[in-house]
């Protein structure tokens, strides 16, 4: 997994509240396992029509966001069902940072699994990075993991966030749980070999 240190790019406005994840990829997407080539899916409804033609009045349809590394979004981002294949089609089409009020428990989980970083906002400043990503002439943003803190197009003041502890050292190190394990593969060959000598038994083949 790639580490998620500092992010610099375009943000892209998303204000719609309840976005779920059978909006974010549709059902008919769920076919394959593999991580790439999801981005074609992404917000499928929201950026087609029924003939496969874009909507141009949809954001990421629109320069400069159809070049978007960040997602400013409403609240109760990525409702729904639980599939992991919401975050893939995102990391896909490239966003790697998604803002917003609320997220729903398991896509925010399967968020940090993936490389994706999902931050969490008071409303009011999820509003004020919305009219930002909209009005400012160049919304290219910054995510700076390390330091936890947003800054903006406007050059104003960068607005600070807080992430899980374990969560961010994960994200800033490129590890997901079978990462971390590996990780201290040592600790457990050598927890291993003390039992194999004290519990020989443990090891037998049936």
């Amino acid at each position: 997994m790639q580490p998620f240190t500092t992010l610099t790019g375009i943000a892209a406005p998303l204000p719609l509240i309840n976005v779920d994840t059978d909006k974010i990829i549709p059902a008919h997407w769920l076919k394959t396992i593999k991580r790439t080539g999801l981005g074609a899916g992404l917000f499928e409804a929201l950026r087609f029509d029924g003939d496969g033609r874009e909507r141009p009045d949809f954001v990421l349809n629109r320069e400069p966001y159809r070049r978007a590394v960040i997602l400013i979004a409403g609240d109760n981002f990525g409702c729904g069902s639980s599939r992991e294949h919401a975050p893939w089609a995102l990391l896909d089409f490239g966003i790697r940072c998604v803002i917003a009020p609320s997220f729903a428990d398991i896509f925010h989980n399967n968020c940090y699994k993936n490389g994706i970083l999902p931050i969490t906002l008071p409303q009011d400043q999820v509003d004020l990075l919305m009219k930002e990503a909209e009005t400012a002439a160049d919304p290219t943003f910054t995510v700076d993991l390390e330091a936890q803190l947003i800054h903006r197009p406007t050059g104003n003041a960068p607005l600070p966030f807080r992430v899980d502890p374990a969560n961010r050292a994960k994200l800033l190190q490129g590890l997901d749980e079978i990462g971390t394990t590996l990780a201290k593969v040592a600790a457990i060959d050598a927890f291993e070999a003390r039992q194999r000598a004290a519990q020989p038994w443990l090891y037998r083949a049936a």
